[in-house]
């Protein structure tokens, strides 16, 4: 089996409101492949990490006994850390919830999260040992 992650499926609470959380709030494009009942967004190359949940919540300043914590987060990988805080800023206007501000983080890079309409986190870090590409594709070097 090849290494390749093709759909991050998110369950939403309401499909009108999420798609235009991001649409509006990211400013991420719809897909023609959209319909009434499903909404994709084309995004460039994804990692998949795993790591204790445990460790997880706590990185995100939030309960891991299931208040809140769905024991997965999707990142948003930065190229430095200025660009972090300014995208922080910007969601900030637009009324995202910042759960965790930007900081210098255990392993040596700088992370904030957000929280989508459903509660689904997005960490937004810059990570100095994972260049990305042009495209934002993260590089194996």
């Amino acid at each position: 089996m090849e290494q390749r992650l093709t759909i991050v499926g998110l369950g939403v609470n309401d499909l009108e409101v999420a798609t235009k959380f991001y649409e509006d709030k990211f400013g991420w494009e719809k897909m023609g492949a959209s319909n009434d009942s499903i909404s994709f967004f084309q995004l460039n190359g994804i990692l998949l990490s795993l790591y204790p949940s445990e460790k997880l919540a706590e990185d995100a300043t939030v309960s891991a006994e299931g208040s809140g914590f769905k024991k997965f987060t999707l990142a948003y990988n930065t190229r430095s850390k200025q660009e972090v805080d300014d995208l922080i800023s910007e969601l900030e206007t637009k009324g995202v919830k910042i759960v965790k501000r930007p900081e210098e983080v255990f392993w040596g890079g700088y992370s904030s999260y957000v929280a989508d309409m459903d509660n689904n986190l997005w960490e937004i870090a810059f990570n100095p040992f994972l260049p990305l590409d042009e495209k934002g594709n993260a590089v194996n070097e």
